[in-house]
């Protein structure tokens, strides 16, 4: 059997390329030819028209929409998420094999035997993992945007301190000589970023849904958005209406000579004219009011209500390490970053120290006791302690993936001490990501560097615990997710 694959995750980093890796290990097993496009931040090398045309079948396995999903219109689709392809990439290559099967003239030129991709009705997609892919990838869009605003930010208040906000502008004064100058700069640079953020999220929904005639209404719901403070829950609502919108008017059977300029002209005018109209007129007024009162919640926090929100942003940030569930963590906490207010930032330390402990509690477990971890999960170890320091979480992805019923409840069990304890301490952070490196811009760095502490040694205990409880340690041979991470 030929097959083509797909994998992408949002952010492009690990999660691609170790299902990628799983898909083509699997199919090497059982005699079958693959070749995988891995929509990652590395980039790939996409597929050929002649190597989806001689496909039997596609996978795709990803947790954002697919760029380009068109091109397999003709061809038997099976869907999965990234973790699906980590665990069991055999049983996707199985359910690939059966929908070959079922649709033996889609191989050569073929005919259309599959919905057209905005229909939903592929094989293995329901509605709530459609709209979790639509979700994720307008967050996997604006992970960039926050990585750059947010270090600007975080470097120019490292220089000019806090009140760098009121220097300014620098177009109209600027010192090439003068540090402040440059603090001044870093801080317009990265807040000319920030407001990129809740447009974006709402666009890349909208292209998720509907492709490229939805991206401009639904940059324009979510400027709308950001006009009537609506915030990142407006750019949810914006991103969601605008591909609904387009996806709808796509619908409509309109005469040969118009359909050539709907995609390019009509399909964005009346787009953008229902989406912003609703987000100014209807819509935008009672977001924007949920929005104040979810900051004012925010704000109001205090004893055991903020160490229950630290320790429940603490265990979603390690339960799928940089999946789903992460980026819903993640993407609460830098949403509360535009707010800056005090508990926004709590909750953004909250957050990142207890992303950095999973990785390193892994990699010291593995370190103090290797015995209790196969060769594979020992050299893992070494890369995992660097990806931890910089909060990338899915350096635990290869124990994990191992061992998930033993790892993972220990991973959130560190987690979450680290981030009730953050939460408790009072810990600020207004830099988005950076790990140890951005620990000099950590409001109370020696307290916040202890929660750290704590989290990883709860969960490297646990973990080791759970590692002598009726288990044998695994040959590395044994543990083909496990080699593939290694690469990563």
């Amino acid at each position: 059997m030929r097959v083509v694959a797909v994998t992408a995750c949002p952010t492009g980093i690990a999660h691609t390329y170790m299902a990628a890796e799983a898909l083509e290990q699997a199919a090497k097993a059982t005699g079958d030819e693959i070749l995988v496009e891995t929509q990652g931040s590395a980039g790939s090398t996409a597929l050929s028209a002649s190597d989806v045309r001689d496909a039997d079948a596609v996978i795709l396995a990803a947790d954002v929409g697919v760029t380009d999903r068109e091109r397999f219109a003709s061809k038997p689709v099976v869907e999965g998420t990234v973790k699906q392809a980590i665990n069991d990439a055999a049983g996707l290559i199985e359910r690939a094999r059966d929908a070959a099967g079922r649709h033996p003239a889609s191989a050569g030129a073929g005919t259309p035997s599959e919905p057209e991709p905005e229909s939903g009705e592929v094989a293995g997609t329901g509605f709530g993992t459609r709209l979790r892919q639509w979700l994720m990838t307008g967050v996997s869009y604006v992970i960039p945007f926050v990585a750059a605003g947010g270090l600007l930010i975080a470097l120019s208040f490292a220089i000019g301190g806090y009140q760098i906000t009121e220097a300014p502008d620098v177009t109209e004064r600027f010192d090439p000589a003068s540090l402040t100058s440059w603090a001044a700069l870093a801080n317009q640079v990265g807040s000319a970023a920030f407001e990129f953020l809740v447009p974006v999220l709402a666009g890349f929904i909208a292209f998720a849904m509907a492709d490229r005639p939805a991206l401009a209404p639904g940059f324009v719901g979510g400027a709308a958005a950001v006009a009537v403070d609506a915030g990142f829950l407006g750019g949810l609502v914006a991103g969601l209406l605008a591909g609904a919108v387009v996806g709808g008017l796509r619908r409509i059977r309109v005469p040969r000579a118009v359909a050539g300029i709907m995609p390019v002209v009509v399909l964005p005018f009346l787009g953008s004219l229902i989406v912003g109209g609703l987000m100014f007129v209807l819509l935008g007024a009672p977001i924007a009011a949920a929005m104040t009162a979810l900051t004012g919640w925010l704000n109001g926090l205090t004893g055991v209500s903020a160490l229950l929100l630290g320790a429940l942003l603490g265990g979603m940030i390690a339960v799928d390490a940089g999946g789903p569930i992460n980026k819903v963590a993640y993407t609460f906490a830098v949403g509360g970053l535009t707010t800056g207010s005090d508990t926004a930032l709590q909750i953004m330390a909250a957050v990142m120290g207890a992303g950095m402990v999973p990785p390193l509690a892994l990699a010291l477990a593995a370190t103090v006791r290797g015995s209790s971890f196969s060769r594979a999960e020992r050299e893992s170890s070494r890369p995992a302690w660097l990806l931890g320091a910089s909060f990338i979480t899915e350096g635990a992805i290869p124990f994990a993936a191992a061992d998930p019923l033993r790892v993972i409840p220990s991973a959130v069990l560190g987690s979450a001490t680290t981030g009730a304890l953050s939460m408790a301490f009072g810990a600020t952070l207004r830099a988005p990501h950076g790990g140890v490196f951005v620990l000099p811009l950590v409001g109370d760095p020696l307290l916040y560097f202890l929660a750290i502490v704590a989290g990883v040694l709860v969960s490297a205990l646990a973990v080791l615990v759970a590692k002598r409880i009726g288990r044998a340690p695994r040959s590395a041979e044994s543990a083909p997710v496990e080699s593939s991470a290694v690469t990563v």
